[in-house]
This record gives C-alpha cells, sequence and structure tokens, in this order.
C-alpha cells in the first residue's frame, strides 16, 4: 500500500468516528466513535513513521499507544457499564449529573 491509501483509510476512519461520536446517544455507541477517530489518528501516525524513517522503534510506540488506548476503553467501558446498572442511564443526557 502507498502511503495516501494508507492516509485516505486513517481519514475514512476518523470520519465514521466522528459521525459515530457525534450522532449517537448511548454512552457505549459514542466511545466507539471515540475509538475510532483514535484508530484513524494512530493509523496515519504509523504509515507516516514507517514512510519516512522506516525504524522498528516508532512501531514500539505505536504498540505502545494502542495498548494505552486499550485500557483507557476498558475504564470507560467500565464506567458506562456502573452507570447503567446504578441508575438505569445510558443515555448521554441522562448521564450528565455523575456527582450522585
Amino acid at each position: 500500500m502507498t502511503l495516501q491509501a494508507l492516509l485516505v483509510v486513517a481519514a475514512a476512519l476518523f470520519g465514521v468516528g466522528l459521525y459515530g461520536a457525534l450522532s449517537q446517544q448511548v454512552v457505549v455507541m459514542v466511545m466507539m466513535g471515540l475509538e475510532l477517530m483514535l484508530n484513524g489518528v494512530v493509523l496515519a501516525a504509523a504509515a507516516m513513521w514507517w514512510f519516512l524513517a522506516p525504524d522498528p522503534t516508532g512501531q514500539v510506540l505505536i504498540l505502545v499507544v494502542v495498548a494505552a488506548m486499550t485500557v483507557e476503553m476498558a475504564m470507560g467501558f467500565a464506567v458506562a457499564t456502573l452507570l447503567h446498572r446504578s441508575r438505569s442511564a445510558d443515555m448521554t443526557d441522562m448521564a450528565t449529573d455523575l456527582s450522585r
């Protein structure tokens, strides 16, 4: 694949994620849209790194970023699950007040 093709795929991932994050009201769907956006950014960064300086340290850094994203999304899903269990709130406008 060429750099342009990878950047087009990354832009498509980011666009679909942006649409998903802005158009949905369910907390889990918004989080999935944010995850797609982050995956698009990581793909663009990995493609640029590979084509500009094909060095294995860049691939290791991308793996660390993906691992950190996985932990972050797992914590977000845990909070969404706890919110749903305690208040039966699965919509974003129902989850605006988290102080109670």
